[in-house]
């Protein structure tokens, strides 16, 4: 009876350890499945951001100079400033020491940035011509929340469309009569707000103070995936 007892113990765990087995078995007529669509959106939103940089060997002098021209360019801002089409703040305020060769402070060296987007391009544009106190420093477009907003809706809708188009072919090729959706996850890119060949160009273009900024916005390309498992039956 002493020599049985390892095999009944082997035999138990075998007995005990199948149903796990089997329970981890993917179930049948499961297909994995994607989709997506996309559109292309003219940008409507534009973002202009203005700099000024002093250094000297004064570091309060050096602060009151930044402040002064970033006053001078918020006044002028001001007067045109309106809720979602011509928006403003200031940007980074940055003061930091030069040092000399042998080791101490030889003066100091500051920047300040204005930042002015809004969907009223052309007003952006005529107004960083007329700031005289800083210079553009990069300048990008993207979309505006709606804008982004809605064009997700809408292929969200056709990427919804075309993932269960795919799983009722799928379905009918693998000689199933329905499906139904186990799990599903839809995802959205987020479009770039511009390149540095247009933030380059912009800066070139835009070197006369009184000019207007040349504005080409282009468009955004909007992709919506959806991806996911069906279960396919007879």
């Amino acid at each position: 009876m002493k020599q049985l007892l390892p095999c009944l113990i082997v035999a138990a765990s075998f007995a005990a350890s199948s149903p796990a087995r089997a329970a981890d078995a993917p179930p049948a007529g499961v297909v994995n499945l994607m989709s997506s669509a996309s559109v292309e959106v003219a940008k409507d939103w534009m973002t202009a951001t203005l700099s000024v940089t002093r250094d000297g060997p004064d570091a309060n002098a050096v602060q009151s100079g930044l402040k002064q021209a970033l006053d001078t360019a918020l006044a002028e801002a001001r007067k045109v400033a309106k809720p979602g089409q011509v928006e403003v703040q200031t940007g980074n305020f940055s003061m930091f020491p030069r040092y000399s060769k042998s080791g101490p402070i030889s003066g100091w060296q500051g920047s300040a940035e204005l930042v002015i987007e809004g969907r009223d391009m052309l007003a952006i544009s005529q107004l960083v011509g007329r700031v005289g106190s800083m210079t553009v420093a990069r300048v990008m477009y993207g979309l505006s929340r709606e804008q982004r907003e809605k064009a997700e809706g809408d292929v969200a809708a056709q990427a919804i469309v075309r993932y269960r188009a795919k799983a009722a072919e799928y379905a009918r090729q693998f000689g199933y009569s329905a499906y139904a959706i186990r799990e599903v996850n839809v995802s959205t890119n987020e479009p770039q707000m511009g390149s540095p060949m247009q933030v380059m160009r912009n800066r070139a273009m835009a070197s006369s103070a009184e000019e207007a900024l040349p504005v080409e916005a282009g468009k955004a390309l909007v992709t919506v995936n959806v991806n996911g498992s069906v279960q396919l039956s007879k």
